[in-house]
């Protein structure tokens, strides 16, 4: 039932795009408090280093990744859009107070299939929050950003970025637990990228009758050129805009959003793409 969710694109409805949200956001929460915390496997990012100070402090591990994940999501307020970082205010808050209301309990004994599953678990939900248009703070913010801006997968950004905390994981617990811990983030990156984005290129063309609506919403909140073209209906013999677009596979969901809310009429053809040559990332204003 999950996997046919999110293979229907759950960030097409705004009432879909927030129970997306909050399954995956729970899903991670799950992961956190019944599979990974009870074994000391931290998980990648910022929640690793949450699950850190859970761990050898008195503070709560949903406390502590409020706290650290508030500068970021300021950062990428301005970087990503309000929306986005709406979208992800509220994934940090479910995650938060899940990982504070939920008690920590081993739902298995053996430590590497826990790292396994729990990893896979939390791949599972980021993929679902990313599709959902949005994310669950910390690294994943950076790995968005990144990801914009450099023609890298997110899967393997995150994966890059937390080598510190498998360090962190071998100092302050053992080498086992570390171990565990890369087996946990490697398989939570698999996840991400089966289920968010194959790193593939698609290419979009809207026909519609508002072309100059549509480039200026697109311009102004995705990452991408276009081009736009005159046409002319072959039924009708009204005249049209046809507006083609690169994109990456992860900036799907967002571009139809952006798409619907200025004409849900429009006609969109969505291909993939083989090879991309020449510039595929907007130049920047001089």
């Amino acid at each position: 039932m999950i996997l046919k969710y999110i293979n229907a694109g759950i960030g097409g409805n705004i009432k879909m795009r927030f129970v997306g949200i909050i399954t995956g956001s729970l899903i991670i929460v799950i992961a956190f408090n019944l599979f990974l915390i009870p074994h000391e496997v931290l998980s990648s990012g910022l929640s690793g280093i949450s699950m850190v100070l859970g761990m050898i402090s008195p503070l709560n591990t949903g406390l502590v990744n409020l706290i650290l994940n508030l500068p970021l999501l300021i950062i990428g307020y301005k970087m990503l859009g309000k929306k986005f970082i709406m979208n992800s205010i509220f994934s940090v808050a479910i995650i938060s107070l899940g990982l504070y209301l939920v008690p920590v309990f081993p739902i298995a004994k053996d430590s590497i299939l826990s790292s396994i599953f729990g990893g896979a678990l939390t791949g599972l939900g980021v993929g679902i929050v990313f599709r959902s248009s949005g994310s669950t703070g910390g690294f994943d913010v950076i790995g968005m950003i990144v990801a914009r801006k450099k023609d890298f997968p997110i899967g393997v950004l995150l994966s890059g970025m937390n080598a510190v905390v498998i360090v962190i994981s071998g100092f302050l617990f053992n080498w086992d637990s570390a171990l565990n811990t890369l087996v946990s983030i490697f398989v939570t990156g698999k996840v991400v990228d089966a289920i968010y984005t194959d790193h593939a290129k698609l290419t979009i063309m809207i026909i519609t009758e508002k072309g100059q609506e549509m480039r200026s919403h697109l311009l102004t909140n995705l990452y991408r050129g276009l081009t736009i073209l005159d046409g002319v209906g072959g039924y009708s013999n009204d005249k049209r805009n046809v507006l083609v677009t690169v994109i990456s596979r992860y900036e799907l969901n967002e571009v139809k959003n952006l798409i619907t809310e200025v004409d849900p009429a429009a006609f969109v053809n969505i291909t993939e793409t083989i090879e991309v040559m020449g510039l595929f990332h907007r130049p920047s204003p001089q």
